[in-house]
């Protein structure tokens, strides 16, 4: 899968990143902007929602389609004001691969937590986010 080509990441522009260490990004542009002239909240919660996605498939290639990844919770800090094009890392702790794993063979079903970082062009964190997904075994047939 690639995220990119989901509807809701064509609609608002989401890109994969040329940082290194960054998986995806959104480009500056105005359209991204609040009030305040920084980039919206909005967008910055989509941008490290989609970056947590990107990092599940990455690190659990192996996986595929036998799984139905879901959003269980989120939270984020907003550390700096955000301005131009912003880049987002993410991670995977190595004990919370292991254990997810361990239970998804287990259970059938799993939560994990992906730890998401976000910078600006000039390199400062402007938010970071735990996202902690729900992933279930999908059913024998079942497809998207």
């Amino acid at each position: 899968m690639d995220i990119t080509t989901l509807p809701f990441n064509q609609l608002i522009g989401l890109t994969r990143s040329d940082r290194a260490g960054a998986l995806l990004s959104l480009p500056g542009d105005a359209r991204y902007t609040n009030h305040a002239g920084t980039i919206h909240a909005g967008a910055l919660l989509a941008l490290a929602e989609n970056t947590s996605g990107e990092c599940l498939l990455r690190e659990f290639r192996d996986l595929g389609h036998s799984v139905l990844p879901l959003v269980r919770r989120f939270e984020a800090k907003f550390r700096k004001p955000a301005r131009g094009a912003v880049h987002a890392s993410a991670t995977v702790a190595a004990e919370a691969k292991t254990a997810f794993l361990a239970t998804l063979a287990a259970r059938g079903r799993a939560p994990l937590n992906v730890q998401v970082e976000i910078h600006d062009d000039n390199g400062t964190l402007v938010m970071n986010a735990a996202v902690e997904w729900f992933i279930a075994r999908r059913e024998e047939g079942a497809g998207i």
